[in-house]
């Protein structure tokens, strides 16, 4: 299973609007009123947040086991949001310059924490403000299709907030396959919208953003935030906090021995990636 250090070389993208009625919790409607797509329910588009040996910020790596580094010089109408989520790490194929297949092959727990700022012209401005921004589990879980019926139908995304010693359910515990997308349609979608997605909006050109990679062998794909419960799309992440993720399998942990684990009892999860980060 991979490392954080093996992933410095890995694109790493997130999936916008894969989840009904996270855009609209986030207060990120507005930044797609322009993005067409395909049907009502589809993602808006595909963002980068860490592009190996770019000159760009995105070109920081952000990811870390167990820390969000808090923004210096935060605006005071900005905030600071996690983004539970499961992602997916690929082998990518290319055939004539483009992504011919993606191949899954592991997934984990991950915090695409965001800044929460009107204004910001591109998604990835939000994304990446330097090391320890992003959150992925060091325990990563195999797989090998996202068909129907394959290792990811049973697991579900569930997440906290540990604040002055009181915990809270932050997201709502969601089944991964209730994503928008998902299954052979999402990766239908995801290579053709790698291939094809243009500059527009709050959206990049991705095969350029492919290109100047020089084609990564991996692309790991985070896809999608759950919603939000009413505590976790009001209350903002503050150094103290403390966030912890689960992407957990529902046929092998109840959501009360997770809930449990959570609040800090010994509980011995099976099949389970789990995310722990503290807010510095």
């Amino acid at each position: 299973m991979p490392t954080l250090d093996d992933l410095k070389n890995t694109l790493c993208l997130g999936i916008a609007g894969n989840f009904a009625g996270h855009l609209e919790q986030a207060g990120e409607t507005p930044d797609f009123v322009n993005v067409k797509t395909k049907e009502a329910k589809a993602p808006k588009g595909i963002f980068p947040y860490y592009v190996p040996g770019s000159e760009k910020q995105v070109g920081e790596f952000p990811l870390s086991d167990c820390t969000i580094k808090y923004p210096q010089d935060l605006a005071e109408n900005a905030h600071l949001q996690a983004e539970p989520e499961v992602c997916v790490l690929f082998q990518a194929k290319y055939e004539y310059g483009k992504i011919a297949s993606l191949q899954p092959v592991a997934f984990a727990a991950f915090n695409d924490c965001s800044i929460r700022k009107p204004g910001a012209k591109k998604i990835s401005e939000k994304k990446n403000w330097g090391p320890e921004t992003k959150g992925i589990a060091a325990d990563f879980l195999p797989v090998s299709s996202l068909d129907e019926g394959g290792e990811l139908e049973s697991f579900r995304i569930a997440s906290f907030l540990i604040r002055d010693g009181e915990i809270h359910i932050y997201g709502n515990d969601s089944a991964v396959n209730s994503y928008s997308y998902f299954y052979g349609k999402l990766q239908e979608w995801m290579i053709e919208t790698l291939n094809h997605q243009a500059d527009f909006g709050p959206l990049e050109n991705l095969n350029q953003i492919v290109h100047q990679a020089g084609f990564p062998k991996q692309l790991m794909i985070s896809l999608g935030a759950t919603t939000y419960t009413e505590f976790g799309e009001n209350v903002f992440l503050q150094p103290g906090d403390k966030i912890k993720i689960y992407v957990y399998d529902g046929k092998q942990n109840t959501s009360e021995e997770i809930a449990a684990h959570a609040s800090g009892q010994p509980v011995d999860l099976r099949k389970a990636s789990v995310l722990q980060q503290q807010i510095r």
